[in-house]
């Protein structure tokens, strides 16, 4: 039974280690803090909050042809509803959730 017990601990301490190895994309944890309870987690913007302000799927052709500069200044000055956040993220956190509204495209 020890020896169950310390094999089961290993694997855990293994997975845990390795869960560093498959780390999240850049701006992935600054999209679900500021961008998700509207666009949704996954961008499709079927939340409530998405309906009710009638957000875009990121899927959408209309959105997916839009530039990273244009994705920028939306994102930096706001658009519609959605608030400016030129003075809440850094330019870095922008650049790296518009890479990550990317991956959702896909």
């Amino acid at each position: 039974m020890n020896k169950k017990f310390r094999n089961a601990a290993f694997i855990l301490l293994a997975i845990s280690f390795t869960g560093s190895a498959f780390a999240q994309v850049p701006g992935a944890d600054t999209f679900k803090a500021k961008c998700a309870m509207c666009h949704g987690a996954d961008g499709l913007a079927t939340t409530p909050t998405a309906k009710n302000f009638k957000v875009v799927s990121f899927k959408d052709p209309s959105q997916v042809k839009l530039t990273d500069a244009q994705l920028t200044a939306a994102t930096m000055s706001g658009k519609g509803k959605m608030p400016a956040y030129k003075d809440k993220l850094t330019d870095a956190q922008i650049k790296d959730v518009i890479g990550y509204i990317r991956t959702l495209q896909k």
